[in-house]
């Protein structure tokens, strides 16, 4: 699997609380954002993703 980086900005504060729960699961940081990102219903992702999309696209 090819890796790519993913640059977030955010509160020194909430990069702390994130790296405290992620040592209290014992998993990585990037474990953590995985896991989130993997609970993401894609059924919910299609359904937005449809209802972004023209109906009649113009060639």
């Amino acid at each position: 699997m090819k890796t790519t980086r993913l640059n977030v900005r955010m509160s020194e504060r909430r990069l702390n609380k994130l790296r405290q729960y992620a040592a209290a699961k014992d998993k990585t940081v990037t474990q953590i954002v995985e896991d989130w990102i993997d609970r993401l219903s894609n059924k919910e992702i299609d359904k937005n993703l449809t209802a972004s999309l023209p109906v009649n696209p113009v060639d």
